[in-house]
């Protein structure tokens, strides 16, 4: 059988639109046209002689071959991107491409250390996803991105962590709350109020619902809300306490509409992780985002 003549840009069009999809998305993200993209799949799938996508109503999904090629894919665009990233800095240059994901409260903190990074390093091109903890999970199953950003490294995940900055959870009232009066709040008091909290899955959540479990004492759940900032306004218009990063509460404290209650037992010590799957080669630019994070994070960690 005579060797396939693939090209790079042909499995770097497959890798995105078996990961996204979608011909489109991939073309968004690739900066191409759709039928650029579409020919590129076209020409690969002529070179491996199966077809390696099919296409039922709107949806794509791959076939026997495509999720073979999709592995080799993969493996082969890390190991090349290495390989640049190498190269570039047997050069002298720190450019290349950072994908990293995180959860959705990270969002208050990491910015401001991947400004900072860019600024040093412009020829660096960051792609940050900020995403809940499950599509989190989803992604570093699938080892899509070079690093991610969590408070609660998965158990049932072959990885490994390594914790970066204190994450301190803190419980938050209303600023007119009878509560918020109050110190030295004993914890079995927190059984009488209502709660509002982040979905099922959420990393805060799961160290909450630890806690209380740990204590004896029944949460009260009000209300479920998808983010940091509709509970934080839900707790503002008096619907009920939280249980939130520090992280979280520190952009709303010079309104005065909440504050941080003091509870026995609180701030509840937690920490945020970088995590990576186990045995993972880092590029040069992932190695060198890392060490930078290392160095200043510390800088960002809350009073």
């Amino acid at each position: 059988m005579p060797a396939m003549r693939v090209t790079l840009g042909q499995l770097t069009a497959f890798e995105a639109v078996a990961r996204l999809g979608s011909f489109s998305s991939a073309a968004r993200e690739l900066f191409v046209t759709q039928p650029a993209v579409s020919k590129k799949i076209r020409l690969l799938q002529e070179e491996v002689g199966l077809p390696l996508l099919e296409q039922v109503g709107k949806r794509i999904y791959l076939t026997e071959a495509g999720r073979l090629l999709l592995d080799v894919s993969r493996d082969w665009l890390e190991t090349w991107a290495r390989f640049e990233q190498s190269v570039a800095d047997l050069q002298g240059l720190k450019q290349g491409r950072l994908r990293i994901a995180v959860v959705t409260t990270s969002k208050y903190f990491i910015p401001r250390v991947l400004g900072q990074f860019c600024e040093r390093y412009p020829g660096i091109d960051v792609a940050m996803e900020v995403i809940n903890r499950d599509r989190l999970l989803e992604r570093l199953a699938r080892n899509e991105d070079d690093l991610y950003i969590m408070g609660v490294p998965p158990a049932n995940l072959d990885i490994d962590s390594e914790p970066l900055i204190g994450n301190p959870l803190v419980v938050v009232a209303p600023a007119s709350h009878p509560l918020a009066k109050r110190s030295r709040i004993r914890f079995a008091e927190l059984a009488n109020q209502m709660f509002l909290l982040r979905e099922h899955g959420s990393g805060t959540r799961i160290a909450i619902e630890r806690v209380f479990e740990e204590k004896q004492t029944p949460l009260n759940v009000k209300m479920e809300l998808g983010s940091n900032e509709a509970i934080k306004q839900a707790v503002a218009g008096g619907l009920g306490l939280a249980i939130m990063s520090r992280h979280a509460v520190t952009p709303l404290a010079g309104s005065n509409q909440i504050v941080e209650l003091n509870v026995q037992g609180f701030p509840i010590k937690r920490h945020w992780y970088v995590v990576t799957p186990r045995g993972k080669q880092l590029s040069v630019v992932a190695q060198t985002f890392l060490e930078f994070l290392r160095t200043h994070i510390k800088l960002l960690e809350p009073a």
